[in-house]
């Protein structure tokens, strides 16, 4: 899940001295990055991007990263609006290297990070300029509105779980306060401390349908521990609404995702520590989800859910724990 309580600030490795965050120019030009990687989003991706163009400043640009698929890249370059200029990803394969693509690529001091199939509501971009002339903020997370093909969730589906279809949930900190890191359809963050920090990792991330996550988490971890004044915030004016396709709007897919996040975490936990990476969650589970329980008490399919999603999840930590501390037994056995 992306984020459900304020994140601690201790650091997992000691710092040299605190970063003044680039604190004497605060820069609020921004450039938009959109990643795709099929065609089937176009109907949504494509008038998005022309609300978003209406909302640029001069000097700002849209930058779309096609990952891996030079039909589609072939394809935009003659149906873009203006001030949109299309790159392919030069990176490996997924989110995160086409994310890196276009942070590479981009050249203003604040870049926006928008999914392919989520459309900006109201003056989202000022609400982003606003807020970064404040010089301490890093990264904004903005809200989240799922759109769910059918106008509604399904009946079965409980809101504690609105990460699964990557959109807002119950049990997010209030707007305005500071946040671990922002769900990935709307977020904002500082290029320069972003590039610092390596950018978005290569070992974390959706690849296609492939529904992993937690490379956004990693990104807000790594950017307070590089920074230790830095603020993560959560605005809901930066708002999109995040298409919910007919997939995703299914049992399969709501048992899968959950798995995958699990597996995800357990990475990100190798990565960093158990400790900052299961922070949230560990409050999310102690306050969201024994109350969901009660909550849904007069909607059985929704609080059988609400284990369904634990259950797999945990499932999925467990096994992704025990895949990375065999990893290095197996490379060690090929290197004989």
């Amino acid at each position: 899940m992306p984020e459900s309580s304020p994140m601690p600030t201790k650091a997992s490795s000691p710092q040299t001295a605190p970063d003044p965050l680039e604190a004497a120019v605060v820069d609020t030009g921004l450039d938009l990055v959109v990643c795709c990687y099929t065609r089937a989003r176009l109907h949504t991706m494509l008038p998005a991007l022309s609300r978003a163009v209406e909302q640029l400043d001069p000097t700002d640009e849209v930058l779309v990263v096609v990952d891996h698929n030079e039909d589609l890249r072939t394809e935009l370059l003659d149906v873009v609006p203006d001030r949109v200029r299309v790159i392919a990803n030069e990176r490996e394969r997924g989110l995160s290297g086409a994310r890196n693509t276009g942070l590479h690529a981009a050249r203003a001091g604040i870049v926006v990070f928008l999914d392919d199939d989520a459309t900006l509501q109201g003056d989202g971009l000022e609400v982003i300029r606003e807020r970064f002339t404040a010089p301490d903020i890093v990264a904004v997370g903005g809200g989240v509105e799922p759109a769910w093909h059918a106008g509604t969730q399904p009946a079965w589906f409980p809101e504690e779980f609105g990460w699964v279809v990557g959109c807002d949930y119950r049990g997010l900190p209030a707007d305005g306060a500071d946040i671990r890191n922002p769900i990935g359809a709307a977020m904002a963050v500082r290029r320069r401390p972003l590039v610092d920090i390596g950018g978005f990792s290569r070992h974390l991330g959706r690849r296609g349908t492939f529904p992993a996550g937690c490379e956004e988490t990693l990104m807000g971890i790594a950017l307070r521990e590089r920074h230790p004044g830095a603020r993560l915030i959560r605005d809901t004016r930066f708002s999109v609404r995040h298409e919910v396709t007919p997939e995703r709007t299914t049992l399969r897919y709501f048992v899968r995702r959950c798995y995958q996040e699990g597996r995800s975490k357990a990475t990100l936990s190798a990565l960093t520590s158990a400790d900052l990476a299961l922070a949230s969650e560990r409050d999310y589970t102690r306050r969201i989800l024994t109350s969901a329980l009660w909550r849904h008490r007069r909607t059985p399919a929704r609080a059988a859910m609400v284990v369904v999603g634990f259950v797999t999840t945990v499932a999925g930590f467990a096994v992704g724990t025990i895949q990375n501390q065999l990893a290095p037994r197996a490379r060690r056995e090929r290197e004989r």
